[in-house]
């Protein structure tokens, strides 16, 4: 058994975006479908003993397109979806608020609502969960700054829907990478560099 003071290592995944072709505010399990290479991502970065989560921000909810409960059904489905390719989902976090919304319970403030880092933060006590060597895979830079907020190294996925890191304005990713694939393969080979760099540095 393993040691109880040992921490897991995480993969924290934007899921609209990131892992599913973006349908805005979609609760509709018959339309949900994943990003090119996307579970493939997903597998290779559970057999280098990651932990795998879903962040998402779901301001739909304070707006009333609809329930928080839909979210929980739409869970079960990706959940469902991912284990018949062979992946395990670890934890589904998300935030249902916006300081602008229409449903007074959930329109306000928040410290979970990406770019803060609460939802990672919740999962990492959660699952004691050392961040510093966990990753944040986003579409967008404020998935980038929820990652560097938690103590993350961080990886945009490069696709279009982020039109302004190029200018220098936000924070940057650690790495760059075209797909959840790519991501790990990226990651992959960061593991090897630093695991060598051990090794010459014991001898």
């Amino acid at each position: 058994m393993e040691s109880k003071n040992k921490q897991n290592k995480a993969i924290f995944i934007d899921k609209d975006g990131t892992l599913l072709v973006n349908v805005p505010y979609n609760v509709n399990p018959d339309l949900l479908s994943f990003q090119q290479n996307a579970v493939e991502g997903l597998r290779r970065l559970q057999t280098y003993g990651y932990l795998l989560f879903i962040v998402t921000n779901q301001s739909g909810v304070a707006f009333g397109f609809f329930k928080e409960e839909a979210l929980w059904e739409l869970h079960k489905a990706i959940q469902g979806l991912l284990e018949e390719a062979g992946v395990r989902l670890d934890g589904f976090y998300y935030c249902p608020h916006h300081p602008d919304g229409i449903i007074r319970q959930y329109s306000m403030p928040c410290t979970c609502r990406k770019p803060a880092p609460g939802m990672l933060l919740r999962a990492a006590g959660d699952f004691n969960i050392d961040l510093s060597s966990s990753w944040m895979i986003g579409d967008i830079l404020n998935d980038v700054e929820a990652g560097d907020g938690a103590g993350c190294k961080t990886i945009l996925i490069d696709n279009g829907n982020e039109t302004e890191w190029h200018l220098g304005r936000h924070r940057i990713p650690d790495l760059v990478a075209e797909n959840i694939k790519d991501a790990a393969d990226l990651i992959f080979t960061m593991n090897e560099i630093i695991k060598n760099d051990i090794h010459v540095d014991n001898h």
